[in-house]
């Protein structure tokens, strides 16, 4: 069993594409939760839901804010202001008025945001229906009662917030809803007393957006980053053919050599017997 020192939890490491030419064997890495083990403690070792039930989870290259130490940036601080007129409401999943007139704007929006089909009817029922869902915080026009946006979330107070997918209006421009939601979610869970906000991925250029919040981490494959030039890095260079940890560009983000990254990663090897 490979395991972090910290947390959870049984993994195993899913093949993916190949690049035999350059010697890529690449996986991808999924976690089981233990008994004893939550959510929670996927969360902090880097990891994001892999299925709606939470049965597994997988290590991805995504963000949180430390939200005990977040402080408004500029920008953050401008669409707040702009954002006044936004009533949230923090909604248990139980109690949530989910109609099929909303689902169908929801699709609509997810087609328009994503792509065709990317986010279908049997998609978001098994969506809605897990327990990666928990709580979904309901965005209102303060003067007209007009509903906004919806952000579908899991919560583990106090120590995860996760802002996993958000719906609104894509046709109201001037209030730039999506970032706008986003930013009042880390000002509301902040007040709330949550540790993180975690706030997905962050592996393609569209997601620069995201790097206005600070302080920001991010993980890098064996720990939380806080270093936006090493992200930048990450974003704007690719590198086919190669291992990051082969690039001298890279590794020059780090105040290690690869052997002493390896020896304070928290993961670990444990060898048991096989079951017969």
């Amino acid at each position: 069993m490979l395991r972090p020192h910290s947390g959870p939890v049984k993994l195993l490491f899913s093949e993916t594409t190949p690049d035999y030419a350059h010697y890529l064997y690449p996986y991808v890495v999924w976690a089981f939760l233990e008994p004893g083990e939550t959510p929670a403690d996927a969360f902090e070792a880097g990891f994001l839901p892999g299925n709606p039930e939470m049965e597994r989870f997988y290590l991805v290259r995504n963000l949180r804010i430390p939200l005990r130490e977040w402080k408004p940036s500029s920008e953050n601080r401008r669409i707040l202001r702009k954002s006044t007129n936004l009533r949230l409401e923090l909604i248990p999943k139980s109690s949530f008025p989910d109609t099929p007139e909303r689902r169908t704007r929801w699709i609509s929006y997810a087609d328009e945001r994503f792509g065709q089909g990317i986010m279908h009817t049997e998609r978001l029922d098994r969506l809605m229906a897990g327990p990666v869902i928990s709580h979904l915080l309901q965005a209102t026009d303060a003067e007209t009662g007009a509903e906004l946006g919806t952000a579908l979330l899991h919560l583990a107070a106090p120590r995860v917030a996760y802002y996993y997918y958000a719906f609104y209006d894509l046709s109201d421009r001037s209030r730039n809803l999506g970032i706008s939601l986003m930013t009042r979610a880390t000002e509301f869970f902040t007040q709330a007393g949550y540790d993180h906000l975690y706030i997905g991925t962050c592996v393609t250029p569209k997601a620069r957006y995201k790097l206005q919040f600070e302080p920001l981490e991010f993980f890098n494959g064996t720990r939380w980053s806080r270093n936006m030039e090493e992200l930048r890095y990450l974003l704007d260079v690719d590198v086919p053919g190669r291992h990051r940890l082969d690039c001298p560009d890279y590794l020059a983000f780090q105040t290690s050599p690869v052997a002493a990254i390896a020896a304070a990663s928290p993961f670990r090897a444990v060898t048991r017997p096989c079951p017969e």
